[in-house]
């Protein structure tokens, strides 16, 4: 069913789905990615509630939302077909949705309760050997005001496991202790009380606005002190206000995902990498890397920020993978 010439939803379905946004922003404290990811998905199905010829929350039926999704697998519905995994994901909006409009009194029941997201197939997570990994990071070496900086951002996510958007979105004051500890480091006299007499650490706000604080290493740690120290300020002289932002762009604003994105892709076509790279696949290398080195995985989901260990453990698939590779080409009867 083609919802591209579809009437506009009415203004019972739109007001009742932005009482749910409004729950979201308010009781639940989402993020702005997570609202406008919900709102994009709850359009899509509005349209197809309209294209159906419902009105009112209470009309909706089991059938509209099985349809719905069945639609979202083929691009029957006028949008774009959608992978299992986006599929799913729209359908958690949905799900929310119905449950909201039931729990207020907007429905009678909820039509989407028994409806079960597709199963995708297991997807292990791409990592890049630590070779690649060092040649990545070393692509990353001119000392200019924007060479400091994406090398300091390449060894941070690398160094920390951050997502993309946790680290953007860091101010200056959300990394502790990278003087004082490399200072400590080189035999200097120059010593803080509390964290920053140890090993630096940094404050960051993962999905749900949920706070971790995560060490960071030597590496990581010397590339953000010398763009801290040369290349950040001179990033911040073009700007027409101060900003308290972490990583800067040209024009001394916070650097975008986007941004962070092109500066990754661009430090692995220099290194000659092939492999697809993203922001992520540097959080993938970190667990692969320290999941291989022997860190228990309970310690590596607290570092990553996962709510449960079950996500975590998709990363010790990798590693066995990798050890039955390398037993094959290297043990004498293994074949």
């Amino acid at each position: 069913m083609s919802t591209e010439d579809a009437a506009a939803p009415s203004a019972e379905l739109t007001d009742a789905v932005r009482r749910f946004l409004d729950h979201l922003t308010v009781e639940k404290g989402r993020s702005a990615n997570t609202l406008a990811a919900y709102r994009r998905d709850l359009d899509r199905y509005l349209r197809w509630l309209t294209a159906s010829g419902v009105t009112a929350p209470e009309d909706v039926a089991t059938g509209h939302v099985t349809g719905f999704l069945q639609a979202l697998s083929t691009g029957g519905d006028g949008g774009a077909a959608l992978a299992v995994r986006s599929a799913a994901r729209v359908l958690v909006a949905v799900r929310g949705l119905h449950r909201f409009w039931a729990l207020e009194g907007l429905a009678a029941d909820d039509p989407a309760r028994a409806v079960s997201p597709p199963k995708p197939g297991r997807r292990l997570p791409k990592a890049l050997s630590i070779e690649e990994t060092t040649a990545l990071l070393e692509a990353c070496s001119e000392d200019t005001p924007t060479g400091l900086r994406d090398r300091a951002l390449l060894e941070f996510l690398y160094g920390t496991g951050a997502r993309v958007s946790e680290t953007v979105g860091l101010d200056v004051d959300d990394v502790v202790g990278i003087t004082a500890a490399l200072s400590e480091s080189t035999g200097s006299a120059h010593h803080d009380d509390g964290p920053a007499s140890g090993q630096p650490v940094v404050r960051l706000f993962g999905k749900g606005s949920k706070e971790r604080v995560v060490p960071v290493g030597r590496y990581a740690a010397s590339a953000l002190d010398a763009y801290l120290v040369r290349g950040r300020p001179a990033l911040l002289a073009g700007a027409t206000t101060s900003t308290p932002a972490l990583f800067l762009n040209t024009r001394g604003g916070r650097l975008s995902r986007q941004s962070a994105w092109a500066v990754i892709r661009s430090a692995a076509e220099r290194a000659g990498i092939t492999a697809e790279v993203s922001p992520h696949t540097l959080r993938h290398c970190f667990a692969t890397h320290l999941l291989s080195g022997g860190a228990d995985v309970r310690v590596v989901q607290e570092l990553l920020g996962h709510a449960s260990v079950t996500t975590t453990q998709v990363y010790t698939l990798v590693t066995v993978d990798t050890l039955r590779e390398v037993y094959a080409s290297a043990h004498p009867r293994a074949r």
